[in-house]
């Protein structure tokens, strides 16, 4: 008998408050409050920002390559299934089909299969278990009641953040430089930044 897949979304990225250097990517139940935070990468989790916002890298990355490849032989990414749990380490597929219309799994770090997943617009899915064991149930206010850790994608800006002491034309500016220099970090800072603005 078939596992039944839980339909997850992408709730946001914010900087690990367990790893330096690592991003916790939160992915949410479509239908339901348990949410899954997953360790990853800086640049992995850059990747997915930038697909998230919409920034246009002057070349393409890697993730983008990729689907570029993958479009030219005619290969589809149907959907992303993240099936195992191992030691803390999540294990994922990417579904992939043809045009004579074979599917493939492929298998993939759970990081990559998101930044594909962003690109290819398909839907992310997991399973009870991996949810039962690794989900961490909302607190009113979208804080992580085991971890402290909070959905927000934004970083709040310290008495050193020399971005917002900036103008939001100047913000702009620097972004588009960023973007043109292929400084995605810088970028990413500086989105933040402008982000934080447009909310408040």
């Amino acid at each position: 008998m078939e596992k039944k897949k839980i339909k997850l979304d992408i709730i946001g990225l914010s900087y690990s408050q367990t790893q330096s250097g690592a991003y916790a990517l939160v992915l949410g139940e479509a239908e339901g409050k348990r949410r899954l935070p997953i360790i990853i990468g800086g640049p992995e989790a850059q990747s997915i920002a930038i697909e998230l916002e919409k920034m246009q890298p002057t070349r393409p990355l890697t993730h983008d390559l990729f689907k570029s490849l993958s479009e030219a032989f005619h290969i589809a990414l149907v959907e992303v299934v993240i099936y195992n749990l191992v030691e803390g380490i999540f294990y994922a597929n990417l579904v992939c089909r043809n045009d004579a219309g074979e599917v493939q799994e492929i298998d993939s770090r759970t990081s990559d299969a998101i930044a594909l997943a962003t690109r290819f617009n398909c839907p992310v899915y997991t399973y009870e278990f991996i949810l039962s064991s690794a989900g961490i149930i909302m607190e009113e206010g979208g804080a992580f009641a085991e971890t402290g850790q909070t959905e927000k994608k934004t970083p709040k800006a310290g008495k050193g953040d020399k971005y917002s002491e900036l103008t939001t034309e100047e913000l702009q500016t620097m972004l588009n430089e960023a973007i043109e220099d292929e400084a995605y970090e810088k970028a990413g800072r500086i989105r933040d930044e402008l982000n934080k603005r447009q909310q408040s």
